[in-house]
Protein backbone atom coordinates (compact mmCIF):
# COMPACT_ATOMS: atom_id res chain seq x y z
CA UNK A 1 0.00 0.00 0.00
CA UNK A 2 1.11 3.51 -0.95
CA UNK A 3 2.62 5.41 2.42
CA UNK A 4 1.36 8.92 1.98
CA UNK A 5 3.03 12.06 3.33
CA UNK A 6 0.32 15.33 4.23
CA UNK A 7 0.29 18.23 6.76
CA UNK A 8 -1.20 17.28 10.03
CA UNK A 9 -4.81 18.09 10.68
CA UNK A 10 -5.67 19.38 14.52
CA UNK A 11 -7.82 16.79 15.05
CA UNK A 12 -5.28 14.01 13.48
CA UNK A 13 -3.01 15.07 16.48
CA UNK A 14 -4.16 12.46 18.82
CA UNK A 15 -3.57 9.22 16.86
CA UNK A 16 -0.26 11.37 15.38
CA UNK A 17 0.82 11.64 18.77
CA UNK A 18 0.50 8.02 20.33
CA UNK A 19 2.56 6.84 16.62
CA UNK A 20 5.24 8.96 17.80
CA UNK A 21 5.31 7.55 21.67
CA UNK A 22 5.05 3.92 19.81
CA UNK A 23 8.44 5.02 18.26
CA UNK A 24 9.89 6.05 21.40
CA UNK A 25 9.03 2.83 23.48
CA UNK A 26 5.06 3.46 24.03
CA UNK A 27 5.71 5.72 27.35
CA UNK A 28 3.02 8.54 26.71
CA UNK A 29 3.62 10.07 29.87
CA UNK A 30 1.11 12.14 32.42
CA UNK A 31 -1.44 14.05 30.89
CA UNK A 32 0.10 17.28 31.38
CA UNK A 33 3.13 16.45 29.47
CA UNK A 34 0.74 15.42 26.56
CA UNK A 35 -1.02 18.84 27.12
CA UNK A 36 2.05 20.59 27.05
CA UNK A 37 3.45 19.12 23.78
CA UNK A 38 0.32 19.55 22.11
CA UNK A 39 -0.04 23.11 23.08
CA UNK A 40 3.56 23.45 21.38
CA UNK A 41 3.28 21.44 18.61
CA UNK A 42 2.75 23.49 15.03
CA UNK A 43 0.20 21.68 13.47
CA UNK A 44 0.43 23.30 9.94
CA UNK A 45 4.60 22.34 10.37
CA UNK A 46 4.01 19.03 10.60
CA UNK A 47 4.29 16.05 8.66
CA UNK A 48 2.09 12.44 9.09
CA UNK A 49 2.98 9.74 7.34
CA UNK A 50 0.11 7.83 6.75
CA UNK A 51 -0.35 3.88 5.44
CA UNK A 52 -4.32 3.73 4.53
CA UNK A 53 -6.17 5.10 7.98
CA UNK A 54 -2.83 4.12 10.11
CA UNK A 55 -0.16 6.99 11.04
CA UNK A 56 3.27 4.97 10.53
CA UNK A 57 5.43 8.24 11.06
CA UNK A 58 5.54 11.52 12.35
CA UNK A 59 7.87 14.50 12.27
CA UNK A 60 7.01 18.29 13.36
CA UNK A 61 9.03 21.84 13.32
CA UNK A 62 9.40 24.40 15.60
CA UNK A 63 9.43 28.20 14.53
CA UNK A 64 13.00 29.67 16.56
CA UNK A 65 15.23 32.29 16.42
CA UNK A 66 18.50 31.38 17.29
CA UNK A 67 21.24 33.09 18.70
CA UNK A 68 24.64 33.17 16.63
CA UNK A 69 28.02 34.56 16.84
CA UNK A 70 27.86 38.43 17.26
CA UNK A 71 24.74 38.60 19.33
CA UNK A 72 22.08 38.46 16.51
CA UNK A 73 18.83 36.47 16.27
CA UNK A 74 18.66 34.10 13.18
CA UNK A 75 15.16 32.63 12.28
CA UNK A 76 15.69 28.99 12.18
CA UNK A 77 13.24 25.76 12.27
CA UNK A 78 13.78 23.15 15.08
CA UNK A 79 13.46 19.42 13.53
CA UNK A 80 11.63 17.56 16.75
CA UNK A 81 9.10 14.58 17.02
CA UNK A 82 10.44 12.12 14.53
CA UNK A 83 9.49 9.23 14.58
CA UNK A 84 8.70 5.78 12.45
CA UNK A 85 6.81 2.78 13.83
CA UNK A 86 8.87 -0.01 13.90
CA UNK A 87 7.29 -2.11 11.50
CA UNK A 88 7.94 0.54 8.92
CA UNK A 89 11.61 1.34 8.87
CA UNK A 90 14.02 0.74 6.27
CA UNK A 91 11.59 2.13 3.30
CA UNK A 92 12.84 6.00 2.84
CA UNK A 93 10.08 7.34 5.09
CA UNK A 94 12.37 8.98 7.12
CA UNK A 95 14.30 10.05 4.00
CA UNK A 96 11.15 11.23 2.73
CA UNK A 97 10.21 13.33 5.79
CA UNK A 98 13.62 14.96 6.11
CA UNK A 99 13.29 16.26 2.37
CA UNK A 100 9.82 17.94 2.94
CA UNK A 101 10.80 19.61 6.26
CA UNK A 102 13.81 20.70 4.71
CA UNK A 103 12.08 22.23 1.53
CA UNK A 104 9.38 23.88 3.91
CA UNK A 105 12.16 25.68 5.99
CA UNK A 106 13.12 26.75 3.06
CA UNK A 107 10.40 28.32 1.88
CA UNK A 108 9.72 29.58 5.49
CA UNK A 109 12.86 31.90 4.84
CA UNK A 110 15.04 30.53 7.95
CA UNK A 111 17.96 29.73 6.91
CA UNK A 112 19.07 27.60 9.37
CA UNK A 113 17.48 24.20 10.76
CA UNK A 114 18.44 22.82 14.55
CA UNK A 115 17.80 19.75 16.19
CA UNK A 116 18.29 17.77 19.34
CA UNK A 117 19.41 13.59 18.33
CA UNK A 118 17.68 10.62 20.02
CA UNK A 119 20.48 8.91 18.05
CA UNK A 120 23.46 11.55 16.60
CA UNK A 121 24.47 8.65 13.59
CA UNK A 122 21.40 9.15 11.79
CA UNK A 123 21.06 12.79 10.71
CA UNK A 124 24.66 13.75 9.42
CA UNK A 125 23.11 11.92 5.86
CA UNK A 126 21.08 15.25 5.91
CA UNK A 127 23.64 17.55 6.35
CA UNK A 128 23.74 18.08 10.10
CA UNK A 129 26.94 18.57 12.09
CA UNK A 130 27.38 18.51 15.63
CA UNK A 131 27.31 22.50 16.65
CA UNK A 132 27.35 22.37 20.36
CA UNK A 133 27.89 20.51 23.27
CA UNK A 134 26.87 19.94 26.58
CA UNK A 135 28.14 19.11 29.87
CA UNK A 136 27.09 17.19 32.62
CA UNK A 137 28.39 16.93 36.25
CA UNK A 138 27.27 15.46 39.73
CA UNK A 139 29.17 17.17 42.19
CA UNK A 140 29.67 14.89 45.44
CA UNK A 141 29.46 18.59 48.36
CA UNK A 142 30.39 16.28 51.16
CA UNK A 143 34.27 16.00 49.59
CA UNK A 144 33.90 19.15 47.20
CA UNK A 145 33.95 23.10 48.48
CA UNK A 146 33.15 26.44 46.87
CA UNK A 147 35.80 29.04 45.92
CA UNK A 148 33.63 31.88 46.58
CA UNK A 149 34.04 34.80 44.23
CA UNK A 150 34.46 38.93 45.27
CA UNK A 151 30.41 39.94 46.08
CA UNK A 152 29.11 36.23 47.45
CA UNK A 153 28.02 37.45 50.62
CA UNK A 154 25.49 40.33 49.03
CA UNK A 155 23.79 38.03 47.33
CA UNK A 156 20.50 37.05 48.82
CA UNK A 157 18.83 33.95 48.30
CA UNK A 158 14.98 33.82 47.93
CA UNK A 159 12.53 31.07 47.80
CA UNK A 160 9.49 31.13 45.02
CA UNK A 161 6.77 28.96 43.62
CA UNK A 162 7.91 28.44 39.74
CA UNK A 163 4.61 29.60 38.38
CA UNK A 164 5.00 32.66 40.17
CA UNK A 165 7.97 33.88 39.45
CA UNK A 166 8.34 33.25 35.88
CA UNK A 167 7.92 36.55 34.07
CA UNK A 168 10.86 37.56 35.66
CA UNK A 169 12.87 34.73 35.25
CA UNK A 170 11.92 34.34 31.59
CA UNK A 171 12.99 38.11 31.22
CA UNK A 172 16.56 37.68 32.53
CA UNK A 173 16.83 35.07 30.10
CA UNK A 174 15.81 36.97 27.77
CA UNK A 175 18.74 39.41 28.60
CA UNK A 176 20.86 36.52 28.31
CA UNK A 177 19.84 35.28 24.99
CA UNK A 178 22.73 37.68 22.44
CA UNK A 179 25.33 36.98 25.48
CA UNK A 180 26.12 33.24 23.74
CA UNK A 181 25.13 31.47 20.53
CA UNK A 182 23.33 28.53 19.90
CA UNK A 183 20.53 29.78 22.71
CA UNK A 184 16.74 29.49 21.14
CA UNK A 185 14.33 33.00 21.62
CA UNK A 186 11.27 31.56 23.91
CA UNK A 187 8.34 32.17 21.77
CA UNK A 188 4.77 32.48 22.87
CA UNK A 189 3.53 28.86 25.04
CA UNK A 190 6.86 28.02 25.39
CA UNK A 191 7.11 30.12 28.79
CA UNK A 192 5.40 27.08 29.75
CA UNK A 193 8.31 24.59 29.10
CA UNK A 194 10.84 25.52 31.92
CA UNK A 195 8.09 24.76 34.70
CA UNK A 196 7.71 20.90 33.19
CA UNK A 197 9.37 18.34 35.12
CA UNK A 198 10.33 14.74 32.46
CA UNK A 199 8.62 11.60 33.74
CA UNK A 200 11.91 10.12 33.89
CA UNK A 201 12.92 12.53 36.73
CA UNK A 202 9.48 12.58 38.22
CA UNK A 203 9.50 9.11 40.37
CA UNK A 204 10.36 9.86 44.06
CA UNK A 205 11.10 12.94 43.44
CA UNK A 206 10.13 16.41 44.93
CA UNK A 207 7.40 19.21 43.06
CA UNK A 208 10.10 21.80 41.13
CA UNK A 209 11.48 24.76 43.29
CA UNK A 210 13.13 27.99 42.71
CA UNK A 211 15.21 30.00 43.72
CA UNK A 212 16.25 33.41 43.07
CA UNK A 213 19.50 35.11 43.63
CA UNK A 214 18.87 39.24 44.52
CA UNK A 215 21.07 42.37 45.01
CA UNK A 216 19.36 45.46 46.56
CA UNK A 217 16.32 44.19 44.74
CA UNK A 218 17.70 43.06 41.42
CA UNK A 219 17.04 39.52 39.69
CA UNK A 220 20.99 38.47 39.12
CA UNK A 221 19.19 34.76 38.69
CA UNK A 222 17.42 31.73 39.76
CA UNK A 223 17.54 28.00 39.13
CA UNK A 224 14.74 25.42 39.03
CA UNK A 225 15.38 22.39 40.55
CA UNK A 226 14.14 19.18 42.14
CA UNK A 227 15.12 17.08 44.82
CA UNK A 228 15.29 12.90 45.20
CA UNK A 229 15.39 11.85 48.79
CA UNK A 230 17.49 8.89 49.43
CA UNK A 231 18.96 7.32 52.23
CA UNK A 232 21.54 4.40 53.11
CA UNK A 233 22.78 2.67 56.72
CA UNK A 234 25.17 5.49 57.05
CA UNK A 235 22.36 7.93 56.49
CA UNK A 236 21.22 10.33 54.26
CA UNK A 237 22.29 10.16 50.47
CA UNK A 238 19.96 12.41 48.63
CA UNK A 239 20.42 14.04 45.10
CA UNK A 240 19.83 17.81 43.78
CA UNK A 241 18.91 17.62 40.28
CA UNK A 242 19.32 21.26 39.07
CA UNK A 243 16.54 21.37 35.64
CA UNK A 244 17.96 25.33 34.67
CA UNK A 245 20.57 27.47 36.14
CA UNK A 246 20.82 31.25 34.49
CA UNK A 247 23.20 33.96 36.21
CA UNK A 248 23.83 37.52 34.94
CA UNK A 249 27.49 37.82 37.05
CA UNK A 250 29.80 35.80 38.96
CA UNK A 251 28.69 36.35 42.32
CA UNK A 252 25.04 35.45 41.59
CA UNK A 253 26.18 32.24 40.10
CA UNK A 254 28.24 31.37 42.39
CA UNK A 255 25.50 32.11 45.39
CA UNK A 256 22.84 29.53 43.53
CA UNK A 257 25.45 26.65 43.28
CA UNK A 258 26.63 27.07 47.16
CA UNK A 259 23.09 27.00 48.13
CA UNK A 260 22.32 24.18 46.33
CA UNK A 261 25.46 22.42 47.64
CA UNK A 262 24.43 23.30 51.06
CA UNK A 263 20.74 21.46 50.84
CA UNK A 264 20.02 19.57 53.99
CA UNK A 265 20.10 15.70 53.57
CA UNK A 266 21.56 15.96 50.60
CA UNK A 267 24.97 14.57 49.32
CA UNK A 268 25.10 15.53 45.53
CA UNK A 269 24.24 17.97 42.99
CA UNK A 270 23.22 16.98 39.80
CA UNK A 271 23.63 19.02 36.27
CA UNK A 272 22.83 17.19 33.32
CA UNK A 273 23.32 20.33 30.94
CA UNK A 274 25.98 22.40 31.20
CA UNK A 275 27.98 24.96 28.98
CA UNK A 276 31.71 23.23 28.42
CA UNK A 277 33.16 26.54 29.97
CA UNK A 278 30.46 26.96 32.32
CA UNK A 279 32.01 28.65 35.70
CA UNK A 280 31.44 25.53 37.95
CA UNK A 281 34.80 23.90 36.46
CA UNK A 282 36.64 27.24 37.94
CA UNK A 283 34.53 27.51 41.21
CA UNK A 284 35.05 23.73 42.76
CA UNK A 285 37.60 22.47 44.86
CA UNK A 286 38.01 18.77 43.09
CA UNK A 287 36.42 18.39 39.70
CA UNK A 288 37.70 14.76 39.75
CA UNK A 289 34.80 14.29 42.13
CA UNK A 290 31.93 15.95 40.03
CA UNK A 291 31.87 13.13 37.63
CA UNK A 292 32.94 15.58 34.17
CA UNK A 293 30.87 14.36 31.12
CA UNK A 294 30.38 15.99 27.84
CA UNK A 295 27.91 14.71 25.01
CA UNK A 296 26.43 16.40 21.99
CA UNK A 297 24.08 18.43 22.33
CA UNK A 298 22.52 20.85 19.36
CA UNK A 299 22.67 19.64 15.71
CA UNK A 300 22.81 22.37 12.76
CA UNK A 301 22.86 22.78 9.12
CA UNK A 302 22.58 25.67 6.70
CA UNK A 303 19.63 25.40 4.98
CA UNK A 304 20.43 28.34 2.88
CA UNK A 305 24.14 28.67 2.93
CA UNK A 306 24.90 32.05 1.49
CA UNK A 307 22.30 33.71 3.71
CA UNK A 308 23.33 31.92 6.58
CA UNK A 309 26.96 32.78 6.98
CA UNK A 310 25.98 36.43 6.23
CA UNK A 311 23.68 36.17 8.82
CA UNK A 312 26.48 36.03 11.83
CA UNK A 313 29.20 38.06 12.23
CA UNK A 314 32.98 37.10 12.35
CA UNK A 315 35.42 36.95 15.79
CA UNK A 316 38.48 38.86 13.05
CA UNK A 317 38.33 39.82 9.65
CA UNK A 318 37.97 37.32 6.87
CA UNK A 319 37.61 36.75 3.36
CA UNK A 320 37.55 33.49 2.10
CA UNK A 321 36.29 31.40 -0.74
CA UNK A 322 34.53 27.93 0.62
CA UNK A 323 33.54 25.32 -1.68
CA UNK A 324 30.70 23.15 -0.11
CA UNK A 325 28.86 19.96 -0.90
CA UNK A 326 25.82 19.18 0.01
CA UNK A 327 24.19 16.31 -2.16
CA UNK A 328 20.90 16.62 -0.11
CA UNK A 329 20.34 20.07 -1.06
CA UNK A 330 21.89 20.80 -3.54
CA UNK A 331 21.50 24.49 -3.52
CA UNK A 332 24.13 25.23 -1.75
CA UNK A 333 26.75 23.11 -3.80
CA UNK A 334 29.74 25.30 -5.34
CA UNK A 335 31.87 27.88 -3.98
CA UNK A 336 30.75 31.30 -1.78
CA UNK A 337 33.09 34.11 -1.23
CA UNK A 338 32.85 35.16 2.44
CA UNK A 339 33.79 38.62 3.74
CA UNK A 340 33.26 40.15 7.35
CA UNK A 341 34.66 40.75 10.06
CA UNK A 342 32.75 41.92 13.63
CA UNK A 343 30.41 44.47 12.00
CA UNK A 344 28.74 41.88 9.39
CA UNK A 345 28.95 39.96 6.60
CA UNK A 346 28.36 39.16 3.47
CA UNK A 347 28.47 36.13 1.38
CA UNK A 348 27.75 35.19 -2.53
CA UNK A 349 28.40 33.16 -5.51
CA UNK A 350 32.42 32.92 -6.97
CA UNK A 351 33.74 32.32 -9.89
CA UNK A 352 37.08 32.54 -7.83
CA UNK A 353 39.34 29.34 -6.81
CA UNK A 354 38.26 27.72 -3.82
CA UNK A 355 40.42 28.68 -0.21
CA UNK A 356 38.75 25.62 2.13
CA UNK A 357 36.23 22.51 0.64
CA UNK A 358 34.21 21.34 2.99
CA UNK A 359 30.86 19.51 3.32
CA UNK A 360 27.39 21.03 4.82
CA UNK A 361 28.18 18.66 7.79
CA UNK A 362 31.26 20.74 8.62
CA UNK A 363 30.15 23.55 7.86
CA UNK A 364 26.92 23.31 10.15
CA UNK A 365 29.47 22.20 13.00
CA UNK A 366 31.64 25.48 12.81
CA UNK A 367 28.84 27.69 12.34
CA UNK A 368 28.35 28.59 15.79
CA UNK A 369 32.38 28.50 16.52
CA UNK A 370 32.31 26.03 19.59
CA UNK A 371 33.73 23.68 17.04
CA UNK A 372 36.91 24.74 15.11
CA UNK A 373 37.52 24.88 11.23
CA UNK A 374 41.13 23.66 12.23
CA UNK A 375 39.89 21.02 14.47
CA UNK A 376 37.46 19.63 11.46
CA UNK A 377 40.58 19.73 9.17
CA UNK A 378 42.37 17.59 11.50
CA UNK A 379 39.97 14.61 11.28
CA UNK A 380 40.43 15.22 7.47
CA UNK A 381 36.85 16.27 7.01
CA UNK A 382 38.05 20.46 6.03
CA UNK A 383 41.08 20.70 3.29
CA UNK A 384 43.01 23.81 2.83
CA UNK A 385 43.29 24.81 -0.80
CA UNK A 386 45.16 27.72 -0.33
CA UNK A 387 48.00 28.14 2.38
CA UNK A 388 46.97 30.49 5.26
CA UNK A 389 43.23 30.26 4.68
CA UNK A 390 42.67 27.15 7.13
CA UNK A 391 44.05 29.44 10.35
CA UNK A 392 42.65 32.69 8.80
CA UNK A 393 38.82 30.68 8.77
CA UNK A 394 39.16 29.30 11.44
CA UNK A 395 40.08 32.32 14.17
CA UNK A 396 37.23 33.96 12.46
CA UNK A 397 34.34 31.86 12.79
CA UNK A 398 35.34 31.40 16.73
CA UNK A 399 33.24 32.63 19.49
CA UNK A 400 34.59 34.07 22.75
CA UNK A 401 32.03 31.64 24.53
CA UNK A 402 31.21 28.42 23.90
CA UNK A 403 27.74 28.17 22.30
CA UNK A 404 25.36 26.01 24.23
CA UNK A 405 21.32 24.67 23.79
CA UNK A 406 20.02 25.52 27.40
CA UNK A 407 17.04 23.13 26.78
CA UNK A 408 15.62 20.07 24.44
CA UNK A 409 12.69 20.74 22.37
Amino acid sequence: MTIELRVLAEDEWDVWYRTLNWAFGGAIGSAEEVELWRSLTEVERSIAAWEGDRVVATASTFSFGLSVPGGDVVPAGGLTMVGVAPTYRRRGILRRMMRQQLDDVRAAGEPLAVLTASEPSIYGRFGYGTATWQLSAEIETRDVRLSPPPGIDDVEIRVAEPADVLAECEALYARQLPLRPGRPARLPRWERFPLHVPAHLRAGASQQLCVLAERAGELLGYVRYITAPAWTESGPDGTVIVQDLEAVDPAGYAALLRYLMEIDLMSSVRLANRPVDDPLLHLLSDVRRCALRTRDGMHLRAVEAGAALAARRYATEVDVVLEITDSFCPWNEGRWRLSGGPDGAVCARTADAPDLALSANELGSAYLGGISLTALAGAGRVRELRPGALTAASTAFTSPVAPWLPHNF
